[in-house]
């Protein structure tokens, strides 16, 4: 279980705000090693399944947060050899796949010419691409920062700004392992696996 605040740039998660994040229940073979042989078993599973999901991306399914609960364990099996135990288990993730119309609080990290960048305690690729920003927004080349230049004034999405938007669309982009002849040419092409595409049209910017 996980228990979000920030401890030394660390996120903390806590159980009733990820309450309100949606699960997905996964199938996995969890692998003890001797090391963790002094761990309950329920811990070792839980520190397994973190480790290999946390802050992971699965297509078409979200962001990997933490295991949620633990629904089904087979008995352990030691493999020969190795005195790794094996179990079958089958259990809830939290995952962060917000949903279209969503509206959410983050701050602006960053700009340039395809956009604002907004990032949350734990995710960073949310974009409000141009054309979804407001009608007579312009980007500002020497401070790097979008203006929207209304009847009476200008208003500035000044960066580390905290905004409120809706989510318009998402973006997957598949990073399994390439075939080696394919690897070289992929890894420089490498894409966001997750991203989300934002409507600004709640945005609060900064009076010039």
């Amino acid at each position: 279980m996980c228990s979000v605040n920030t401890i030394d740039g660390a996120v903390v998660w806590h159980a009733a705000e990820l309450i309100k994040f949606p699960q997905t229940t996964i199938s996995d073979l969890v692998q003890i090693p001797p090391k963790d042989f002094g761990k309950k078993s329920g811990a070792s599973i839980e520190d397994y399944i973190n480790d290999k999901y946390a802050n992971k991306v699965i297509q078409k399914i979200g962001l990997c947060i933490c295991m949620f609960d633990l629904l089904k364990t087979s008995e352990g099996l030691i493999g020969h050899g190795t005195g790794i135990v094996n179990v079958n288990v089958e259990f809830r993730l939290i995952v962060f796949r917000p949903f279209k119309g969503e509206v959410i609080v983050g701050k602006i990290v960053g700009a340039d010419l395809h956009g604002i960048r907004i990032g949350l305690d734990f995710f960073n690729d949310i974009i409000v691409p141009p054309h979804l920003l407001f009608e007579g927004c312009d980007y500002n080349y020497t401070d790097r920062i979008w203006v929207w230049k209304t009847d009476a004034d200008l208003l500035y999405f000044d960066t580390q700004e905290p905004v409120r938007f809706r989510v318009e669309s998402e973006e997957w982009n598949d990073n399994s392992p390439p075939a080696p002849s394919e690897r070289e040419s992929l890894v420089s092409n490498r894409k966001t696996p997750y991203s989300i595409q934002v409507r600004s049209h709640a945005f609060k910017p900064a009076l010039s």
